[in-house]
């Protein structure tokens, strides 16, 4: 059997979504895409996805990545009614890659879609050969509130935010970091990360968006670096308090994890075909911090 292993490149709106992973008796994107594939494709049990990083309820996605390992003879069932009912096989697998597509347009629900499916690179792993993600999170501190149209990704601050003190604040959260004191502890799962780029604008129509990168994040960590630094921009903490927060490298009580419907995973990066299985083996070795 010729087990053919595709890349999902895919969005979804978090609003009404239990997060990204299965859980029983709960509507998860994970969930909703693996039953999709398994009807479309007539398999026994819905197959397993694997993806680029795992979000919480509430929290969106524009660039999300996955990848899934299916019997390539399973993609003969994209050739049924594929032009009325010609049962004529099809031999270009692109051209069945474009139908599951449509047909998981047709399957799925509006809040939820499947871009783009190929087959991925030879030692492409959607989860351990990524470089890094780009989250974005978004704030409006309008004194009215925020554009209702965009009530679902927009989070309204109450108070007035300055926009050189969130950055200030950012400044000291940069680089490779045990982020204990801004993590929910998983047993096992270390909390080093690289904290790439974390810096404020302001949007034309008020918005502030700050861009967080970095190799990959632990359990709310981008939610509670942003709740830190929000709490710098409004004034009633120092700029300096993230990063002394960040020392302690322990839960601080003052750390406010920011709503989840203003994050939006918007990419993930992935490097050159030849290094692809290298960065997989090197991600899942353990991190430690740089010497």
């Amino acid at each position: 059997m010729t087990v053919v292993r595709l890349r999902l490149d895919l969005g979804y709106d978090g609003t009404d979504f239990s997060g990204w992973a299965r859980q029983p008796a709960l509507r998860t994107v994970q969930g909703e895409i693996e039953d999709a594939l398994g009807r479309i494709l007539r398999l026994p049990e819905p197959p397993a996805l694997t993806v680029a990083g795992r979000t919480d309820a509430g929290v969106h996605a524009r660039g999300q990545v996955a990848h899934v390992d299916l019997p390539e003879e399973c993609l003969s069932e994209l050739d049924r009614n594929r032009r009325g009912n010609d049962p004529e096989p099809v031999a270009d697998l692109d051209e069945r890659l474009a139908t599951l597509v449509r047909r998981l347009a047709g399957v799925l629900s509006p809040d939820v879609r499947v871009h783009r499916v190929s087959v991925a690179s030879e030692g492409f792993d959607a989860r351990f050969s990524a470089l890094s993600r780009r989250y974005a999170y978004r704030v409006t501190d309008a004194p009215g509130g925020g554009d209702p149209l965009r009530r679902r990704e927009v989070v309204w601050h109450a108070r007035p935010l300055g926009l050189g003190l969130l950055n200030a604040g950012a400044a000291h959260l940069l680089g490779e970091h045990d982020f204990a004191a801004f993590c929910k502890k998983r047993e096992g799962a270390t909390t080093i990360r690289e904290l790439q780029r974390l810096d404020w604008v302001r949007d034309p129509d008020g918005v502030l968006v700050a861009t967080v990168v970095a190799d990959a994040f632990c359990h709310s960590m981008v939610r509670a670096l942003v709740g830190s630094l929000l709490s710098v921009g409004d004034g009633r903490r120092p700029v300096g308090w993230p990063g002394g927060v960040l020392a302690a490298a322990v839960r601080d009580s003052g750390v406010h994890v920011a709503p989840a419907h203003g994050l939006c995973l918007e990419e993930v990066t992935y490097p050159g075909e030849a290094e692809l299985a290298v960065r997989a083996r090197a991600t899942r070795r353990v991190r430690t911090l740089s010497r």
